[in-house]
């Protein structure tokens, strides 16, 4: 493992030189004028950040608009591993959106990981993979972000930033196509009814025939169609305050879990094979409003969000050609949440916030198992709602004893209730009896304190050093299955981070790199484990983790119009004390589901062309590593590195743009998810080579 880092070091010790060979050479014979590529600027659009990410002591990536582009990231599951220790696996349906940062994350349940879209907060993961366009810029927050966030961002927060119609006008009409009959299309518009009042209109839909075969019907399991609409209107009422109103919906029906046996003496996962189709279905209403006022030297913002979600999955829970069973599950989710900061927007040595959030939301589900053999139908209803509310602040101290020298200080008070309205019947169809479970009703009540201290210190030429101390909280609840009495719920979880890091520029900034060293201590982790019959999954509780690690991250302007970048992370997550029966101690086996490293490397080149058919050719390459993952607590399967090459190339004429792009070039055989299923093994391929095109006019 440590020859494995140290290859790793030489290979961005000389992508650094390759930079500083390259812009030497640039700065003594650069002739051509190219319009210059500008570097990642981690400009916070959020209503708590209000600086530069690379002046605060954070672990943070942005991705903007261009590198989104180019990089053709269309959800949140295309980051997985181009920021560093994130991983997000692509398997099932959208549904299952786990997200892990660090080693911390939730396959089932409420994630670990927040997810905001232009301040609206995403509370459930099954909401987390959904199409996006008119992106304008994406943050990646890794490290506990509870004093400010709060809840289900004990891993890192997601930020997500649709584009703004006071600065865009202009109307977007794209088309698409690829293989696996891939078809697309969208249109966005953006406009101005008067210099302080914008608005923007888009729609998208997509198809496609899906990538696996099911061998039993012969049809693909996994097709899909999808479509969303958003609304976003902006108006800057005077000088002092501003008006911002969000509304998207999202539909989707989708195919999914094209999971297939794995033959336990080559490793070899087989063909897709089960008799009862397997679906998802979804909608999402997601509304939000958020008002600021601005004065001299104070801001005030409210957020008032609201999010409906309504779905239906279906699963042939064998997996099997057997006609055994077959799991219905119905669910419906509302959430409101109004949040109140009041922050200090003046340029001296104390900046300070304090802010409010309260929330309440419902869960509705119902679970229908149909078992073939023996005959009979079990019918479950859980009735889950929550609420809660918190109190934050922060303080920073600049040039605390001395200049460069400042200090940041977070804390916040978390109460949370939730109670969980169960009842289930079960149906012999031979004789038509009934055989109702006794219902319940069960509350929990939760509060914690998450406080932060940072210090970090700037040197005159603009490097940076920091360290952080932060608590990280995850809140208990209810699990939506279990079979016996004590598994109807689980504990909430605590982590102690600590980080130490530093933000280096070189070259007049055409070399910025990120180094961060963490060391999580963590207790009472959520794990989810299967249920005794093997129909299901449930949350519990081990006694203690740990998880450390390093990343690393270099963006490099070569010359004017060549911007190289690479990301390095590497985590060893581990068991410290876990006990999961009296026979079965899983004290240091290696957590599932967490990556020993992901890599990224990559380029954009942009060449204006003096054409008189082309005005610009944009190409991206890049590489992503994905390291060992265990599949299961016990260490039993695991699955090697692999790498997946990706790439696009685009051609802009006048107002057309045409774009060819293609995902795992190479073809590369990896597997995107495994499970047990009772003395067998089942597995998801991952996507194969991939490839289409698109063509976009942007019209003024």
């Amino acid at each position: 493992m440590f020859k494995k880092i140290f290859l790793l070091e030489k290979y961005i010790l000389a992508f650094a030189n390759i930079l500083l060979c390259f812009n030497i050479f640039a700065e003594e014979s650069d002739t051509v004028q190219i319009k210059e590529v500008v570097l990642d600027e981690v400009v916070v659009r959020s209503f708590k950040y209000d600086q530069n990410f690379r002046t605060q002591p954070i672990s943070a990536t942005t991705i903007n608009r261009i590198s989104i582009e180019n990089r053709n990231v269309s959800s949140v599951k295309d980051l997985s591993s181009l920021v560093p220790n994130l991983f997000i696996p692509d398997y099932g349906s959208k549904l299952t959106s786990p997200v892990y940062i660090r080693g911390i994350g939730s396959k089932i349940n409420s994630p670990s990981i927040g997810l905001y879209v232009d301040g609206i907060p995403y509370f459930e993961k099954s909401a987390f993979d959904f199409d996006m366009n008119e992106i304008e810029s994406m943050e990646v927050l890794r490290g506990p972000q509870g004093s400010l966030y709060g809840r289900n961002t004990m891993g890192g927060l997601i930020n997500v930033h649709t584009k703004s119609p006071l600065q865009h006008q202009e109307t977007l009409i794209t088309a698409s196509a690829g293989n696996y009959t891939h078809l697309g299309g969208s249109v966005a518009h953006y406009g101005k009814i008067k210099d302080s009042f914008g608005y923007s209109v888009s729609a998208n839909y997509s198809h496609s025939d899906g990538y696996f075969t099911n061998q039993y019907t012969g049809d693909k399991a996994d097709n899909a169609d999808s479509g969303s609409g958003r609304i976003r209107l902006e108006w800057q009422i005077n000088p002092h305050l501003s008006l911002k109103v969000m509304q998207s919906f999202d539909y989707l029906d989708q195919g999914g879990y094209p999971y297939a046996l794995v033959d336990a003496a080559t490793g070899k996962t087989g063909a897709v094979n089960y008799n009862d189709y397997s679906s998802y279905k979804r909608r999402i209403s997601s509304s939000g409003a958020s008002l600021t006022y601005t004065a001299e030297r104070f801001s005030i913002n409210s957020q008032t969000a609201f999010q409906y979600l309504s779905d239906k999955q279906g699963v042939d829970q064998d997996f099997s050609a057997a006609n055994t069973y077959f799991a219905i599950q119905n669910q419906q989710q509302s959430t409101f949440s109004q949040e109140v900061n009041i922050k200090s927007v003046t340029n001296g040595r104390y900046k300070w916030l304090f802010g409010v959030f309260a929330f309440h939301q419902t869960i509705n589900n119902e679970v229908l198992l149909d078992m073939k053999i023996p005959n009979y139908t079990t019918e479950k209803w859980y009735d889950i709602p929550a609420s809660g509310v918190s109190l934050y602040h922060q303080s920073v101290i600049n040039d605390l004893l001395t200049d460069g020298l400042s200090l940041t200080a977070g804390l916040r008070y978390d109460y949370e209730q939730s109670s969980n309205d169960y009842s289930a019947d079960t149906l012999f169809h031979t004789n038509g009896n009934t055989n109702p479970a006794a219902p319940f009703f069960s509350q929990l009540h939760f509060s914690q304190l998450t406080p932060k201290v940072a210090l970090q210190y700037r040197f005159p030429n603009s490097q940076m050093l920091y360290a952080s101390v932060t608590k990280g909280y995850k809140t208990g609840g209810f699990n939506s299955s279990f079979e016996q009495d004590k598994d109807r719920s689980f504990e909430p979880e605590y982590s102690w981070n600590y980080e130490l890091g530093s933000k280096l520029s070189f070259w007049d900034g055409r070399l910025k790199a990120d180094l961060c060293l963490f060391y999580i201590d963590w207790k009472n982790q959520q794990i989810y484990q299967p249920l005794p019959s093997g129909r299901g999954q449930m949350l519990t509780n081990a006694g203690r983790s740990e998880s450390k690690g390093a990343e690393i991250s270099l963006q490099g302007t070569v010359f004017n119009g060549l911007a190289l970048y690479t990301n390095w992370g590497y985590t060893l997550a581990t068991f410290k004390e876990y006990r999961r029966s009296a026979t079965l101690d899983y004290a240091g086996k290696y957590l599932p589901f967490v990556p020993s490293q992901t890599f990224v490397v990559g380029g954009d080149y942009q060449i204006p062309l003096k054409s008189t058919k082309i005005d610009r050719l944009t190409l991206n390459l890049n590489y992503n590593g994905t390291g060992r993952i265990y599949w299961g607590e016990d260490n039993a399967v695991s699955h090697p590195y692999y790498g997946l090459l990706n790439g696009k190339i685009a051609v802009s004429k006048g107002i057309a743009t045409l774009s060819v792009w293609a995902k795992n070039i190479a073809n590369a055989e990896y597997s995107a998810y495994y499970f047990p299923l009772g003395r067998e093994g089942f597995a998801q391929k991952g996507k194969p080579f991939t490839i289409g095109a698109s063509i976009t006019l942007k019209l003024k």
